[in-house]
Parts: structure tokens; C-alpha cells; sequence
């Protein structure tokens, strides 16, 4: 089953938790054991597991990668001046795989899936959803 979600992000260095529509595809999948890989379409997007208690940590994530990747001094910028993005953005990865368990993603009490936008603000970014059965085929 895949489906894609499509999500308007309102900044330029940000984290948006798309964890409760990842969620509904795989209940909608209804495959019990299994995994479901996410993956962002752009080059200057990517995909993060990562704590959501509160929003703390997402800035840090944000702060540590404008501190080890600045604007402006890339020789990408001379293109479109967004050459930081695309190498944080490559950092990250523009996926994850997360296990699925008794019908339910295996993500722990503390994780959630994050789209990381680097290039933003963007009116739409596509995250392809990919959830595969584990279990064999039944005559």
C-alpha cells in the first residue's frame, strides 16, 4: 500500500511532526507485521525520528544544523542561494523505516516522525508512504 501526504510547511529551517498521518495509513493498511518506510520527495527536504515531548529539541535539531551548515557561503548559492539546504537535507536523509508491530508503528513512547524542511516556506511537500506486509501469503 503507499499513499503520499501533502503538507504546507510556513518556514525556512523547521520540524513538523507528520507522525498522526503516518499513523492513519498504516491502521488504513491494516497489515499487522510489517514496515512502513517514509520518504520526502525534494532535494532539500528530509525525514527524522526524533523526540516530541515539546518543541525543545526540534529547535535544537534546527539550531545545531545552522551552526555546522551557515547560509550563504556554499558555491551552490550562486544558483539559487540554497546551497545549505540541500546539505542539510542530505545530512538528514530523505527517509526512515519504522517497523510495524501488532498493526502499530514500533516507535517508543518518546519518538515521532518529523518532515525537516530546509527550503521553506514550500505550499506543498510530498511524503510518499510505502507500508509492506511481513507476513506470507495465505492460499
Amino acid at each position: 500500500m503507499q499513499q503520499t501526504i501533502q503538507i504546507s510547511t510556513s518556514s525556512h529551517n523547521g520540524l513538523y511532526d507528520i507522525t498522526r498521518l503516518v499513523e492513519a495509513i498504516v491502521a488504513e493498511s491494516g497489515i499487522k507485521t510489517g514496515m512502513v518506510n517514509v520518504y520526502v520527495q525534494g532535494a532539500t527536504a528530509g525525514i527524522m525520528i526524533q523526540e516530541n515531548w515539546d518543541e525543545s529539541v526540534q529547535n535544537d535539531v534546527v539550531t545545531l544544523l545552522n551552526k555546522l551548515i551557515p547560509s550563504g557561503i556554499w558555491e551552490h548559492d550562486h544558483q539559487d542561494n540554497n546551497g545549505d539546504s540541500h546539505l542539510k537535507a542530505g545530512i538528514v536523509g530523505p527517509q526512515e523505516t519504522i517497523p510495524i508491530v501488532d498493526g502499530k508503528m514500533g516507535l517508543s513512547t518518546w519518538q515521532n516522525i518529523f518532515l525537516c524542511e530546509f527550503d521553506g516556506p514550500r505550499n506543498q511537500r510530498n511524503i510518499m508512504v510505502t507500508v509492506l506486509d511481513a507476513e506470507p501469503l495465505r492460499d
